[in-house]
């Protein structure tokens, strides 16, 4: 089965696109890599959709990766337009014309965020609550995945969304790399008081995993997934396992979650607080069961590979 993708050159999309070395992939994005040739690839750009001729790929499958990121502090005048003209948008238009030229499945790699922010501890989310987000980066991704399902109904192309939480992985960045550089650094953190909450995570090699498992799995059809590791964590767990795969000791000074939502509310960022304390666990065993499928590698292997790219990387 021929594949397409875009995203390719993101940090889930390039482990996929290497994953895949052994199928027939054409890229779609921007421009085409140096050393891409132009039979794997095609100019497509979210930003502004246009017109593909997709005739030759009727009965492949489309992994969709690509999209406008979500970003702490965004400083867009419009940031739900913004996420709305790549997330939404772009998405359907795709989506559109590979049901059009009789793709035979899409997928769609989407966000938690469609489901929320937290969730109470031992309470996790499940892909059929019923939400609607108000972050502008996860309700541009809910509206895709509504008109997504509208087309699949409209046109018989199969499509498969798969919400993942927050994805590691080697080359990772963002929040998690700075936490692992101040791990490996061996300060003290004040982070040793958290131990309550729980946190889903999923290694991006395992998020590969599923996303390979779903181009022709016949029971991924026009079902929606939740993914993690299957291992919640703590904020003080997350951090030790850091420093036992830097190979650094672990030094977290044991102060009180409370005084962190405290000191949040003081400086008027309370989200800080809540993604520091707060927990955000999925249920992925409709993954496991309908798919027949289990996170091929542990939250120890996963971190330790990652580690072992951040140490070679900061030499």
């Amino acid at each position: 089965m021929k594949i397409l993708l875009t995203g390719y050159s993101g940090f889930v999309g390039r482990y996929l696109y290497n994953n895949l070395s052994n199928r027939e992939v054409v890229c779609l994005g921007r421009s085409r890599p140096i050393l891409m040739s132009g039979s794997q690839f095609m100019v497509c750009n979210l930003s502004s959709p246009s017109e593909i001729d997709l005739s030759e790929f009727k009965g492949s499958c489309f992994i969709h990766c690509a999209a406008r990121a979500h970003v702490m502090n965004d400083n867009s005048v419009d940031p739900l337009e913004d996420f709305r003209e790549v997330n939404t948008h772009g998405t359907l238009n795709l989506a559109q014309q590979a049901a059009k030229a009789g793709v035979k499945r899409f997928i769609f790699i989407s966000s938690i965020k469609v489901n929320g922010e937290s969730t109470e501890l031992g309470f996790p989310f499940k892909q059929g609550d019923n939400f609607i987000p108000t972050d502008p980066y996860g309700l541009s991704k809910y509206e895709a995945e509504v008109g997504l399902r509208k087309i699949a109904e409209n046109t018989g192309m199969e499509v498969v969304i798969i919400r993942p939480p927050l994805v590691y992985g080697p080359g990772v960045k963002a929040n998690f790399a700075s936490m692992m550089k101040w791990v490996n650094k061996g300060l003290p953190l004040p982070l040793g008081g958290i131990k309550d909450n729980r946190r889903s995570l999923v290694s991006v090699d395992n998020l590969v995993d599923l996303i390979t498992t779903c181009i022709e799995h016949p029971n991924a059809a026009n079902q929606t997934f939740l993914v993690s590791d299957d291992d919640d964590v703590s904020t003080s767990q997350l951090l030790s396992n850091m420093a036992t795969a830097l190979n650094v000791p672990t030094r977290l000074i044991p102060i009180p979650s409370s005084w962190f939502y405290i000191a949040a509310k003081l400086i008027g960022k309370p989200a800080i607080s809540e993604r520091l304390c707060g927990s955000l666990q999925v249920d992925i065993s409709k993954t496991k069961e309908l798919l027949n499928w289990q996170p091929p590698y542990s939250t120890a292997e996963s971190m330790k590979k990652t580690a072992d790219a951040f140490l070679e990387n900061n030499k």
